[in-house]
């Protein structure tokens, strides 16, 4: 009973955190929601007794996005609000309704029965966190190297995407002083 009940305040924090982080017109507002939402979804991985997992999701993630609101802070000017003209209303009420129908059908599939269960054997000497390292270095190695592979990927993006800007308003300095001294 806990555990429906707190399944559900969490989906429903959670929903309301990523629609924040959607439909904010403020970058900063919208990057602390996405951590928001980020930590919320740790929560489903304690009702699943995924401890290791749960605290990885509020490291990790949570790092990632405060990583990302840093960049954001950086490149975006975040003191100006964004004002935006809706012009096609008709693709916005299609997808509020389809949204608003993948939400009844997700709260509605336990009801229908289906079971779930996990095909890979799980043996009762194995902790948590032994049986995920099993399954993610034999099954999943390569899927979680490339991940590694991209997210280096995107950090060292991220670093040159900065440094240029930077160049790029130092240049800019430089000629409106005209002799150089900053």
């Amino acid at each position: 009973m806990y555990e429906a009940v707190a399944f559900y305040l969490f989906s429903a924090i959670t929903l309301g955190m990523f629609s924040i982080t959607v439909l904010s017109r403020n970058a900063l507002y919208a990057m602390s929601a996405l951590a928001g939402g980020m930590i919320f979804i740790s929560g489903f991985f304690f009702l699943l007794d995924a401890e290791f997992l749960g605290v990885v999701q509020i490291i990790v993630y949570s790092g990632a996005v405060m990583a990302l609101y840093a960049f954001g802070m950086m490149l975006f000017d975040t003191t100006k609000d964004v004002k935006e003209r809706v012009t096609c209303k008709k693709s916005v009420y299609t997808l509020s309704i389809l949204s608003a129908l993948l939400i009844v059908v997700i709260v509605s599939a336990p009801l229908w029965g289906a079971h779930l269960e996990a095909t890979y054997p799980m043996s009762e000497s194995y902790s948590n966190i032994q049986s995920l390292g099993l399954v993610m270095f034999t099954t999943y190695l390569i899927p979680f190297e490339l991940s590694a592979v991209m997210l280096l990927v995107a950090m060292i993006s991220g670093i040159v995407l900065v440094s240029k800007r930077l160049d790029n308003s130092i240049t800019l300095n430089e000629e409106v002083d005209g002799e150089g001294n900053l």
